[in-house]
């Protein structure tokens, strides 16, 4: 099962100005949670559905990308200096090296990830509307393959997977 495991392909990538220590799940969820649970009333995005592409995307804070340059949600950016390798689906697995936002800490990560699903991206402003109009994790999750956020086919039924095992429903309350 793929998780959004990053390789660090640039040599020595600096220190982050906040590094989160986290030493279990439960740990990593309440970090996650106290900063995307104030963010749903500014833009409306479900807790549960963000906490639970933080630990897809991130391996639960332990890719290189969520490590090294506090990017926790796999957003793209234009850095040739920080570029990883990532899986990608089309018909079939590929590998890809891409370039990625570097934050300067978790908190960061988290707001940068509700306003782009808030404000889309330059070609469509609108592109991730239908997640934050989505009334349950469920409709988010498949609300964000339809925009194109992952290539994985599967990926909606890994978010709801990891909202129901955990029981993230809890935050968006």
């Amino acid at each position: 099962m793929f998780l959004g495991t990053l390789f660090v392909l640039s040599s020595k990538i600096e220190e982050r100005a906040e590094e989160v220590k986290i030493e279990s799940n439960a740990e990593f969820i309440e970090e996650v949670a106290r900063h995307a649970v104030p963010l749903k009333e500014e833009y409306g995005i479900l807790p549960s559905v963000t906490i639970a592409q933080a630990i897809l995307e991130s391996n639960w804070g332990k890719s290189s990308l969520s490590r090294q340059e506090n990017n926790y949600f796999g957003i793209k950016g234009n850095s040739e200096h920080r570029k990883y390798a990532t899986l990608e689906y089309e018909d079939e697995w590929k590998e890809i090296h891409a370039s990625f936002r570097s934050y300067p800490s978790l908190k960061a990560s988290v707001e940068d990830y509700a306003k782009l699903l808030a404000y889309g991206t330059d070609w469509n402003p609108e592109l991730y509307h239908p997640v934050i109009e989505a009334q349950t994790p469920s409709e988010a999750a498949y609300a964000l393959q339809k925009a194109g956020y992952a290539t994985d086919p599967d990926y909606p039924e890994k978010i709801i997977n990891i909202v129901e095992t955990y029981g993230l429903e809890k935050y968006d309350e």
